[in-house]
């Protein structure tokens, strides 16, 4: 996406390591924590539900900082420091990504209504791709990678993610995973994060190959990736939703515009 800059605030509740939590994954699916679990805001509105798969999974970073606090506290102070971010600065109905992953690792429902549908293979239409939110889904992984290494513990769960989707959904991963700036021009989610996109492809590839469950992409797709993105990468800490001095209101295609002052 992104552009969620700043400072994830403290949680009391920060401090245990993942280690001492329950495991991230379950045997069919990774462990994904629900809004409840990290108590988000009702949403303005409920998100629309679409009777169909998405054709894409989109990659992000959130722009922020780049965490050494790996628990589950923080990992919850993260998404409602993203939902807070996108409702009241951005002026939409709830957080735009559909997943979050923290750089401990720790996956997350975002949008309200994503994880019911994700696993009745439906899809619950977020704020994350402009002009195609309502045939993808979008994962943001907490960081800036446009220099930084990504974390061991967030590549495993963001490869987990992916496996589980890409089986739910009957996505083919080679041609399924993309980043975000494949569709608008960002440099998220950062050049190091993208540049590892294709090793991620293969290695959900060979899970679903390894699990007896080759995928079959459900229909043809509804858009395009656009390729190199025309514009050059930002720098750290840049805004990613586009024009710096504009923010869109609503959700879907965010037709209307108010200018900002940042």
């Amino acid at each position: 996406m992104d552009g969620v800059t700043g400072t994830v605030p403290p949680d009391p509740a920060a401090g245990r390591l993942l280690d001492e939590q329950a495991p991230l994954f379950t045997a069919d699916a990774p462990r994904v924590y629900s809004r409840a679990q990290w108590k988000a805001r009702a949403p303005k509105r409920p998100a629309k539900v679409l009777d169909r798969a998405p054709d894409h999974i989109v990659v992000h970073h959130t722009d922020t900082g780049n965490s050494t606090d790996y628990s589950v506290g923080h990992a919850f102070s993260l998404s409602r420091y993203i939902q807070n971010f996108h409702m009241d600065k951005r002026g939409w109905d709830d957080s735009g990504q559909q997943l979050t992953i923290s750089r401990g690792g720790v996956v997350m429902e975002g949008r309200n209504r994503s994880l019911a549908s994700i696993r009745s293979g439906d899809l619950a239409v977020g704020a994350q791709v402009l002009h195609n939110n309502e045939h993808t889904l979008g994962i943001e992984n907490e960081g800036n990678y446009m220099r930084t290494a990504v974390p061991g513990r967030l590549w495993a769960s963001l490869m987990e993610v992916c496996v589980w989707l890409c089986r739910e959904y009957d996505l083919d991963p080679g041609e399924a995973i993309v980043g975000h700036r494949d569709y608008n021009e960002t440099s998220c989610p950062g050049d190091v994060l993208y540049s590892r996109l294709p090793a991620l492809r293969r290695a959900v590839a060979d899970r679903l190959e390894g699990a007896s469950a080759a995928p079959k992409p459900k229909g043809k797709p509804k858009g395009k990736p656009k390729g190199n993105p025309k514009a050059p990468p930002k720098p750290d800490g840049g805004q990613d939703y586009g024009n710096p001095n504009q923010y869109y209101q609503g959700d879907g295609d965010w037709p209307g515009l108010l200018n900002l002052n940042w």
